[in-house]
């Protein structure tokens, strides 16, 4: 992991100098141990990379939280990886909705998660998915049960948690995803952008397009999602 995370950080400090802008990648601080976990967060911090990542249900959520705090108290920005989820919110026999464990997450700690996409690979039912990305986000939810939102929640002072639509999306489903997400999400864009008939690059400048196009016709009071 330690090649892995110093070739990435020369490639963010190459394109950096290239474009002027922050980059970041999604170094995975996950491990075996919360020691291994932390030791790998602190390396990521040394190099200057400005986030990591953990799965905070293979990991746990007391070894999320240290992470958590780790990453709030020396400037690191913490994405949440979800992997193993299915196996819980889709066992509808004894399982447990991915609403609680992104309510469960939200007081663990993180900045973003995964949240499904609506659509794409990994859609889900729209109103229920947009019943918790606000539970995710928001001060306070009404109750609303056709969301899937069963008594109002106050989070009062406790900070919110950024939605990211990941999951088999590409250029064609950028007004769907402005629309259905808001200002306030992470679009990312994996297969979407290295499957450019063009190669990488293209790619990712096919998506910067594509979203600044749909933010200026939602300016503009246009609705490209139903055009």
């Amino acid at each position: 992991w330690r090649d892995r995370f110093l070739f990435v950080a020369e490639a963010l400090f190459k394109s950096q100098a290239e474009t002027g802008e922050i980059k970041g990648h999604y170094l995975n601080a996950t491990a075996g141990t919360c020691e291994e976990m932390m030791k790998r967060a602190v390396f990521a911090r040394e190099l200057g990379a400005p986030i990591v990542m953990h799965d905070y249900l293979t990991g746990g959520f007391t070894a999320n939280t240290s992470l958590a705090h780790y990453c709030r108290d020396n400037g690191l920005l913490l994405h949440i990886h979800r992997a193993m989820h299915a196996v819980i919110d889709r066992q509808r026999n004894h399982g447990m909705h991915f609403r609680v464990l992104a309510k469960a997450l939200r007081m663990s700690g993180g900045d973003h998660i995964h949240a499904g996409t609506v659509v794409g690979k990994l859609e889900g039912e729209r109103e229920v998915t947009l019943g918790f990305v606000d539970l995710l986000r928001d001060d306070y939810i009404e109750k609303d049960r056709s969301r899937g939102i069963y008594f109002t929640q106050d989070w009062v002072s406790m900070p919110g948690v950024i939605p990211v639509a990941s999951g088999g999306i590409h250029v064609w489903h950028m007004p769907a995803l402005t629309e259905i997400f808001g200002d306030d999400s992470v679009l990312q864009f994996g297969g979407g952008t290295l499957g450019h008939p063009w190669g990488n690059a293209p790619g990712a400048v096919a998506n910067r397009v594509a979203l600044e196009a749909c933010v200026q016709a939602r300016n503009e009071g246009r609705d490209l999602a139903r055009e």
